[in-house]
């Protein structure tokens, strides 16, 4: 039986995903111009319970490249690139993982899998939901605030969540793409890697 948040994922995406198929074969030309192939970028992340699965989004980067100067994120980082990202038309492809069941509309984001052994106990109750294409941290600053601050956010969504915090959300989340705010934090590409926190 699908829960009333997983229904309400698959109502949302599913359309959505059909009605922006243009917008992602236009953006899939764009990276294949730019960058070539893979044209999707394709990473382990962990999921519900810290379980990894493949979250893909469209490839925004070129590949290393140190004789060129091309090393950190903001280098790699091509013009296309930047303008997906601004747009959060790379993460268009991200809502298969939802229809999959991976990932939910809203939660946590998925990171990466070397941070989870960095977490406190407190910061790994993140991992308790599915993690989301938005959450409340994104939609309180995005990627730019502190790791601190958006793991308490993470956290309380957990202890938090209903339907219409989950609705809530998903309004600022479209209000936030448009003035396209909190893209990245000041001097990265993203977000600084997060080292861990004292305990």
């Amino acid at each position: 039986m699908i829960d009333a948040k997983r229904g309400l994922d698959l109502a949302l995406t599913l359309p959505v995903f059909a009605l922006t198929l243009p917008i992602q074969a236009a953006a899939a030309l764009a990276v294949r111009r730019s960058v070539g192939r893979p044209i999707l970028f394709r990473q382990r992340r962990p999921g519900l319970h810290g379980e990894a699965f493949e979250m893909v989004k469209f490839r925004t980067m070129i590949a290393p490249d140190p004789e060129r100067g091309l090393v950190t994120d903001e280098q790699r980082l091509t013009k296309v690139g930047a303008f997906l990202r601004s747009t959060s038309i790379d993460e268009l492809p991200t809502l298969w993982n939802i229809v999959k069941g991976d990932m939910s509309l809203v939660g946590p984001r998925p990171l990466l899998m070397q941070y989870l052994e960095r977490y406190t106990d407190e910061q790994a109750r993140r991992h308790e939901v599915r993690p989301g294409l938005t959450g409340l941290a994104q939609v309180n600053g995005r990627n730019n605030i502190s790791w601190e601050d958006r793991f308490a956010y993470d956290v309380e969504y957990v202890e938090s969540r209903s339907m219409l915090m989950d609705l809530r959300i998903l309004l600022r989340t479209v209000r936030q793409v448009l003035r396209r705010d909190g893209i990245s934090a000041e001097g990265h590409a993203t977000m600084s890697e997060f080292m861990g926190s004292r305990r």
